[in-house]
């Protein structure tokens, strides 16, 4: 690894497969498989194919909750892709989703069979199939999906930009620790003050929205993740920190962030797979 302080970038850059860092195995330049293997196919319409991380749980905190309102339609079945062991790269995971990331959705019900990659979408698809948690009228649609998207867009830099450099990276730099923080905060800062006269992100309802801003911001006031509560200070975020709580309490956001994880302890009952509704006593 070159010296940070005197690194001058070539002038066709090259890659170096083991660059250092945590996620030195599973990033890599180039897309495609590397390896034949077919997905496993479970008894529901709906296979998912995914690992318990914040854009993982999303959907499967979704499912839940589609469950919860009386929806056996969205019974499904949650296969594990440790993308620590390379299963992202398979060849029957790439034709899911060609970008290779968690989670790919397979809806069976559908003739040809329809596949969704990208946890934003979704989410709105299946928001959309079961005409839940994502609101008809269009003034209040646009606002939850513009809390979607922004998500979408926002999550990279606490994810693959402050996580990386403050927790992952193999040294410890200043400038991108500061510059990610310092964007992070602003997003907090963001949310903190919407939330300030709501109760959900887009007002007195529940949607689709606050499932997927809960799963990395809901998790970074809560959970401490990146072990960086105190360095961002966030527990000066008070109406995050208060949304945060109410969604925890959820039933169905117990159960669907416990899909596609290992145990953290003994007390934790998380499951790897997920097929049946009993897997989540």
């Amino acid at each position: 690894m070159n010296d940070s302080s005197n690194y001058v970038p070539p002038e066709v850059w090259k890659w170096e497969n083991q660059s250092g860092g945590k996620f030195t195995n599973i990033n890599r330049p180039i897309a495609g498989a590397t390896h034949d293997k077919e997905l496993p196919v479970g008894k529901h319409p709906l296979q998912l194919y995914s690992l318990g991380t914040p854009n993982g749980i999303k959907v499967t905190i979704l499912l839940e909750e589609l469950l919860a309102l009386g929806h056996e339609g969205a019974e499904y079945d949650a296969f594990l892709i440790n993308i620590g062991e390379g299963d992202q790269f398979s060849s029957g995971f790439v034709e899911v989703n060609p970008n290779s990331k968690i989670p790919a959705l397979v809806d069976r019900s559908t003739e040809p069979f329809t596949r969704v990659f990208e946890s934003g979408a979704i989410m709105v698809y299946l928001a959309e199939k079961f005409g839940e948690l994502l609101p008809e009228e269009p003034l209040e649609r646009a606002e939850c999906m513009s809390w979607l998207f922004w998500q979408m867009g926002s999550a990279p830099y606490l994810g693959g930009g402050f996580g990386h450099f403050y927790a992952y990276a193999p040294e410890k730099l200043e400038y991108p620790i500061n510059r990610f923080a310092m964007e992070v905060k602003r997003q907090l800062d963001v949310l903190d003050r919407n939330l300030s006269s709501r109760q959900y992100l887009c007002g007195d309802v529940y949607t689709i929205a606050d499932i997927a801003v809960h799963a990395w911001y809901g998790s970074l006031v809560l959970h401490n993740i990146y072990n960086s509560a105190v360095f961002l200070d966030v527990a000066s975020y008070k109406n995050v920190v208060r949304w945060a709580n109410e969604i925890v309490e959820r039933p169905a956001y117990q159960r669907g962030s416990k899909v596609n994880r290992k145990p953290s302890g003994p007390e934790d009952n998380a499951i790897l797979e997920r097929h049946d509704a009993s897997d989540l006593k």
